[in-house]
């Protein structure tokens, strides 16, 4: 009869051990309440890495293939003029952008970089839209899972204070969760990284082309005004009628200022 009392507890321990499920679905489903607000939130976060991850790299895509084909129509192209005109065709180029920039001021060889330099950064920030949550989900979502992980295991501890038994039926689901979490976070942090640092190195080739490119845009519009012999505070903006010089305000105080 002893034996048999002595017994009891032992097939009762491996009952309940039978009857817990390490299934992480239903650890997920049953997990407590901070855990699962992880769990999700890095569902969320790892969903929208890939979607921002698809619509960048496709959208890069079209920005290079836009400026290669203004680049191979404006290669030849040695006047103002002509530029201008190509530009207009291709609005939706980033090098088309820098050059309609060029048009709407000028000035000195080293006014028009300054402009130039100032459409270049433009087109930057237009492709590094979306990037800075790519890079913050990168950063953060280990973290996220980490703090998933922590509650996982101080609900492990608690249970085993309250149960006052450490066997499996009671660690199993807290741990399980702390686990998932990590996992999880991880899954969302290892294809952010990863997409931020293809995604970036493409935006750094497309900038480094348009750099060089708007080097020798802001050379044809320079020496298409000194052939003018349009002054350096003076541009030619190209109207629907040819040809037409702008010149800047004169400076306050100046013989022509008000009259």
């Amino acid at each position: 009869m002893s034996a048999l009392l002595l017994a009891q507890p032992t097939l009762f321990a491996q009952a309940a051990e039978k009857n817990v499920s390490l299934n992480p679905i239903d650890l997920v489903l049953k997990s407590s309440g901070p855990v699962f607000v992880v769990f999700w939130m890095l569902v969320v976060m790892a969903a929208a890495v890939w979607v921002i991850a698809i619509l960048k790299a496709l959208q890069l895509a079209r920005m290079r293939g836009a400026l290669h084909a203004f680049e191979r129509e404006a290669f030849n192209l040695v006047d103002a003029k002509d530029l201008f005109d190509a530009a207009r065709k291709h609005t939706g180029s980033p090098g088309g952008r820098v050059v309609l920039a060029l048009s709407k001021r000028g000035g000195s060889a080293r006014v028009l970089e300054s402009i130039a330099r100032r459409a270049v950064v433009e087109e930057q920030k237009r492709g590094g839209n979306m990037m800075t949550l790519l890079g913050s989900i990168a950063s953060s979502a280990p973290f996220i899972g980490l703090f998933g992980t922590v509650w996982g295991i101080l609900d492990a501890f608690l249970r085993i204070g309250r149960e006052k038994s450490a066997s499996l039926p009671v660690v199993a689901p807290a741990i399980g969760e702390a686990l998932i979490a990590t996992a999880v976070g991880l899954f969302a942090a290892i294809p952010a990284l990863i997409f931020y640092n293809l995604l970036n190195r493409r935006l750094d080739d497309v900038v480094s082309e348009l750099e060089a490119a708007a080097e020798q845009w802001v050379s044809i519009v320079a020496e298409s005004d000194q052939s003018l012999g349009i002054p350096s505070d003076k541009t030619v903006a190209q109207g629907g009628r040819g040809p037409v010089v702008r010149s800047t305000p004169p400076a306050y105080g100046s013989p022509g200022y008000g009259g």
